[in-house]
């Protein structure tokens, strides 16, 4: 179980996270959803420690992963995987070995198993393994997205993060990318947690959703409960219609 207990967070003068609380249980698919700047990217990189809040604690299994020694943090880092929202795949590696960035940092197979865990990431996320020696400026949009999404799970985490991973993505690509998710979330034994302002993404893939507003959570429940919502601005948010 992550949780974020008292979490606040300021940019100079500007309050991102207010006094936060948030529960992930093991196995959840959740859903981090509002507009644009009220803060979801920042608290998807508190939960993995990327970003220290100002005050409050940010337990993993009852650990405040913010006092652990580096070597203990690693441990707790290589349960989690990171799907940054541009990809964040590095131009002057090839594709494999962007993908074995992961494995040799967080696995201790030999060569030929990581050679074939590459092999076998590429092939769940739709890609032939003959694009390995390429670039990821060789990819369309849409393949880095994957290419990314094949490097977080090649270390079979227990919990994948996900920041926007639909953005600037055709239709057709955009429900490719949301499939893909769907069947990787599917494993009940993995965590998933996905920071969108897509409906479709909270309607199809998500059991749980908590969105923010001006620095609190003003809603946590199930996407049924969130669309049967008679609050105005959740109304506003998921039809795009003043009420």
């Amino acid at each position: 179980m992550i949780y974020l207990q008292n979490i606040s967070k300021s940019f100079s003068e500007k309050v991102i996270l207010n006094n936060l609380n948030l529960k992930i249980n093991r196995g959840e698919s959740l859903a981090i959803i509002g507009q644009s700047g009220v803060g979801k990217s920042v608290l998807l990189k508190h939960i993995n420690g990327l970003l220290v809040p100002d005050s409050g604690k940010v337990l993993f299994n009852n650990l405040d992963i913010n006092k652990l020694s580096f070597s203990k943090k690693q441990e707790i880092r290589k349960k989690m995987s990171m799907v940054f929202q541009f990809g964040a795949l590095f131009d002057s590696l090839t594709i494999k070995e962007n993908i074995l960035l992961a494995l040799n940092n967080l696995t201790k197979l030999n060569t030929s198993k990581k050679s074939n865990r590459v092999h076998e990431v590429l092939n769940l996320v739709n890609l032939n393994k003959n694009i390995e020696h390429l670039r990821p400026a060789d990819l369309s949009g849409g393949m880095r997205k994957r290419v990314g999404i094949a490097r977080a799970i090649a270390i079979n985490p227990e919990y994948i993060l996900y920041d926007e991973p639909t953005t600037g993505l055709d239709p057709i690509t955009t429900d490719k990318v949301n499939s893909l998710i769907k069947n990787i979330s599917s494993k009940k034994t993995q965590t998933t947690i996905i920071v969108t302002h897509e409906m479709k993404i909270v309607n199809e893939i998500v059991n749980k959703v908590v969105m923010l507003r001006e620095g609190n959570i003003i809603f946590e429940g199930s996407p049924e409960e969130l669309n049967n919502s008679n609050d105005k601005y959740i109304k506003y948010f998921i039809t795009g219609k003043r009420i």
